[in-house]
């Protein structure tokens, strides 16, 4: 039976979802104050990552923690404002970041991250995106032999339980692929299933276009109010008023301001992140593949834009104004090992990763608040889990039986 529904939120998550329960027949409204894909799924790496099974943990040893503490790094930095005000949620993600805690938590977000491909893949098709991805993985490269040594053998446990597929590039190899990364890499892991994305904003733009050809609307409004309204629910945005027999969240790092406005606060966090495009310094140079140095903790992705340089994360607070240390520091290490020549921006981006304790997202109803579900907190992987996030949700909407088991995604965990 056809529904109204309205979506909040047009990032990846949002849309996917409203292009799920649009193709159910619910006449579906899409609400957002920018438009799509124009806040963190615009900035982001533009990975679909399917080898990424293990959600990122907070650092537990002593070294890194050293390393880290100085405020000085390319991978973490914080800002102990941001730090003091996510105390708690962050001491959670801590504890759950290790031991056995921790070996529980991959397998279930595994559920949701060896889906991506098969959920993005038709939409894709159906939005007439295929111009914007390419399907031959990434490359992850490291600089000393310890630690490329100790990432192999990781890689071949998640191959083992997981289905993740790789090749191990040693420093001849890795500069086969590509040879104008400048010398004294010890080698690298292609990861060949992933797919990317080379302007990750115009993909999800995609998605919503499509939707609204099924004919979902999409209103470009600021959320005043969500409230409950008899049976249904009323959302107040500074255009208009719409009613709606259910509403679903999916507002990324702001969900958490709405929900605690809701009466049920989550402990959601963020780790923001910058970029900034550059042309090459050589005419002749040009990067073939998505590259990590994952010593160093920033990404090269050859964009629409030109050579995007995504930085790690920064722990602060969400509207706490930027600052670009971490990118200055980012693009420095970046230039040691690849030509890159004038920024191409007027300024650099800034966003947010909308991050909860345990690494999961939250993915089902409300408690006790029936008609308004929930969709949020997909940290690093919003981007990546976006369709399956859709396609799981829709169908718990419909009443059906999810094809991953849901209880670890609920919001009555916390």
């Amino acid at each position: 039976m056809s529904r109204e529904i309205v979506v909040l939120g047009a990032g990846m998550v949002g849309v996917s979802v409203a292009w799920h329960l649009v193709r159910q027949g619910h006449a579906v409204t899409l609400v957002d104050r920018r438009e799509p894909g124009r806040e963190t799924s615009f900035g982001n790496a533009g990975i679909i990552q399917r080898e990424a099974v293990r959600p990122y943990a907070f650092p537990r040893d002593l070294g890194t923690l050293l390393r880290v503490l100085p405020n000085r790094e390319v991978d973490i930095r914080y800002r102990p404002a941001g730090m003091l005000g996510a105390a708690s949620p962050l001491l959670q993600y801590w504890h759950n970041s290790g031991g056995s805690r921790y070996r529980k938590i991959v397998p279930e977000y595994a559920s949701l991250i060896m889906r991506c491909l098969e959920t993005h893949g038709p939409m894709i098709e159906a939005a007439g995106a295929e111009s914007l991805v390419r399907r031959d993985g990434w490359l992850e490269l490291y600089h000393t032999e310890a630690a490329f040594q100790d990432r192999i053998k990781e890689a071949r446990e998640n191959q083992e339980r997981y289905g993740v597929e790789f090749e191990v590039l040693d420093a001849a190899g890795l500069y086969a692929k590509e040879p104008h990364l400048k010398k004294g890499l010890v080698g690298a892991i292609h990861w060949t299933q992933p797919w990317t994305v080379a302007d990750p904003g115009a993909l999800v733009q995609a998605y919503a276009e499509h939707f609204q050809q099924q004919g979902g609307r999409f209103l470009q409004a600021e959320v005043k109010e969500v409230e409950k309204a008899g049976a249904g629910w009323q959302v107040t945005t500074d255009g208009e008023t719409l009613e709606a027999q259910q509403v679903v969240v999916a507002m990324g790092p702001w969900s958490g301001k709405l929900m605690a406005k809701l009466g049920h606060p989550v402990p959601l966090f963020v780790k923001r992140g910058y970029h900034m495009h550059y042309a090459s310094a050589d005419d002749n140079a040009h990067l073939n593949h998505w590259i990590m140095d994952a010593e160093t903790g920033f990404l090269l992705e050859p964009m629409r834009a030109g050579i995007r340089l995504t930085t790690g994360a920064e722990l602060a607070d969400l509207e706490a104004p930027p600052r670009f240390k971490q990118l200055k520091a980012a693009e420095a290490a970046a230039r040691r090992i690849y030509p890159l020549g004038e920024r191409r921006d007027p300024e650099p981006w800034k966003g947010a990763r909308p991050c909860l304790p345990d690494m999961k997202p939250i993915i089902g109803p409300a408690p006790g608040q029936e008609g308004l579900w929930l969709a949020f907190g997909h940290g690093h992987q919003g981007f990546t889990l976006g369709p399956v996030t859709g396609l799981l949700l829709s169908q718990m909407m419909a009443g059906e039986t999810p094809e991953v088991d849901m209880a670890p995604f609920s919001a009555t965990r916390f």
